[in-house]
């Protein structure tokens, strides 16, 4: 699928100190012209070589020194873009804090992800490019959807055992709360229809959350929230 590391194909070194004396820089670049190559020609349209000529390279064999493969890039590409994958970067610092403070962050970010011009832009390609080659899709999904789900679904499961959630299938409450995300996003972006006369984001954020969580916290869970508030 996509280039392998045959791309490397250049004799040029890839440590070669020349071309590797601002690796910040080199990284951002390469970022920068992989997002213009990916958003014009699709993720499979755009090569290793297509992204090298377009970032200035010398030779592409630079790129496999910061991602070994096409996916890494594309992945790295939709982290620096998408609000909600920079939010969950770092999940081990997340993953204790209380849901009434991660579950309106990532709500938010999902949001600000649906509402970016540049997201969307991104996105756009990449949700038709899954739709008409589907041996692509599992990939499009393992870079950013994916990895959303898999951060909810460990962070339900933590609060669960922390005894701030009851017990549940966390599979399925993870999908419901992206899934009551969905058309407030949609209405940001894809269809701006939906967005008549609804409400702001905030005001859907909270709505969701309160209404997730009451589902999900039992009257045991509800009374202990309360509780801490009230001290």
């Amino acid at each position: 699928m996509g280039d392998t590391r045959t791309d490397q194909s250049d004799s040029s070194d890839p440590t070669d100190r020349s071309d590797l004396t601002n690796q910040p820089s080199r990284r951002t670049l390469i970022l920068g012209a992989a997002f213009e190559e990916f958003a014009a020609k699709g993720f499979r349209g755009a090569t290793i070589k297509s992204i090298a000529r377009a970032a200035q390279l010398q030779s592409s064999a630079l790129i496999y020194w910061y991602f070994p493969t096409k996916e890494a890039l594309f992945q790295a590409v939709l982290g620096e873009q998408a609000p909600i994958l920079r939010a969950i970067a770092t999940p081990e610092a997340m993953i204790d804090l209380p849901p009434e403070e991660v579950l309106p962050t990532l709500a938010h970010a999902f949001l600000a992800t649906a509402g970016s011009p540049v997201a969307q832009r991104l996105l756009r390609l990449v949700i038709g490019e899954a739709l008409r080659h589907q041996d692509l899709a599992a990939t499009l999904v393992a870079a950013g959807p994916r990895r959303l789900l898999t951060f909810l679904i460990a962070y339900l499961d933590r609060q669960v055992a922390l005894g701030r959630l009851r017990p549940h299938n966390t599979q399925s409450s993870a999908r419901a709360f992206i899934g009551m995300l969905i058309p407030q996003a949609a209405g940001l972006g894809l269809l701006p229809a939906l967005a008549e006369g609804g409400p702001s984001n905030a005001e859907h954020v909270a709505t969701v959350v309160t209404l997730f969580l009451h589902g999900l916290g039992g009257d045991e869970v509800s009374e202990q929230r309360t509780t801490r508030k009230d001290v």
